[in-house]
């Protein structure tokens, strides 16, 4: 029988797109990021204390290194290693897309072999096929994996690491790749075609210790759980209708955090949702998995 929840608003936040929620556990805190806001945001879950950066330009992803040394950090315009201690620095490393200037990065997770998998999409027009899945290696050398994308979102490694979630957010389409042992693509094959907009686009998303996915829906409202083989097994409500992204975290991984934007709002539509753009939580009854770093 499916799992009905309700998330908690744990910080209201008016981010314009926060995105690419990462729990790092040696400091207790989820880093965030609201792109188009361009401020990176931090929350300690034990304390509820929060800290914000401004940023030069749109961040939409964060990845923290094996090494403990900083994040490797997905820019608009290129990847960059990232430190906030003593202070923000931001060092540029390579410009996958410098080519192509409406071309922008768009949400990325690192694997157990310690690279990144990151998409990319056209920043004006998201009926152009301009996207593409890419991998950065752990020596800095990037290529491009698969291609035909409207809107590149939420990669996910599967339980055992030899499957990759992707989704077309533009297409509301979750896609299914098979990962051979030296982590490389296999056939990208359809995984389930969302009905919007009862269940919106899938956005961002992570696998729980159980190997179902948590996909947060985009312009539905909700969070949902299914099964490896796409069985609908729980949903999360929200009191907004754009979550964006997801991640576990807390003690034993059993917390889900849950970002939100309010970037396609209407101003009608705002006043009904005052909590857009914040920060929620859910306890779902099962646990998540260590975030993979890069490295």
């Amino acid at each position: 029988m499916q799992r009905e929840m309700q998330a908690e608003c744990l910080w209201p936040l008016e981010a314009e797109l926060a995105e690419g929620p990462v729990w790092l556990a040696e400091a207790g805190m989820l880093y965030f990021t609201d792109i188009k806001g361009q401020q990176l945001h931090a929350y300690r879950l034990a304390t509820g204390e929060r800290q914000s950066w401004a940023l030069p330009t749109w961040l939409c992803w964060l990845i923290p290194r094996r090494d403990g040394d900083g994040f490797m950090a997905g820019f608009r315009d290129g990847i960059a290693r990232l430190w906030l201690s003593p202070s923000l620095r931001i060092e540029y490393l390579l410009r996958p897309h410098a080519a192509a200037p409406l071309l922008r990065l768009n949400d990325a997770k690192a694997d157990a072999h310690g690279a990144i998998w990151f998409g990319s999409m056209h920043n004006e027009d998201y009926s152009q096929r301009a996207g593409s899945l890419c991998r950065l290696d752990p020596d800095g050398s990037w290529q491009q994996a698969s291609g035909d994308y409207h809107i590149c979102n939420g990669p996910a490694l599967g339980l055992d690491g030899r499957v990759l979630y992707h989704n077309d957010s533009y297409l509301a389409r979750t896609y299914a790749y098979r990962l051979d042992p030296q982590g490389r693509l296999g056939a990208r094959q359809l995984w389930r075609q969302f009905d919007r907009p009862r269940e919106g686009g899938p956005d961002g998303m992570t696998v729980d210790a159980d190997g179902c996915l948590w996909i947060a829906q985009w312009g539905a409202g909700r969070v949902c759980r299914y099964s490896p083989v796409g069985e609908l097994l729980a949903t999360v409500h929200l009191p907004v209708s754009l979550p964006a992204s997801v991640c576990f975290g807390g003690d034993g991984l059993r917390t889900l955090f849950i970002t939100t934007a309010w970037e396609t709002l209407s101003p009608a539509e705002l006043m009904e949702q005052p909590l857009a753009g914040s920060l929620f939580a859910v306890q779902p009854g099962v646990a998540g998995l260590p975030v993979h770093r890069y490295g």
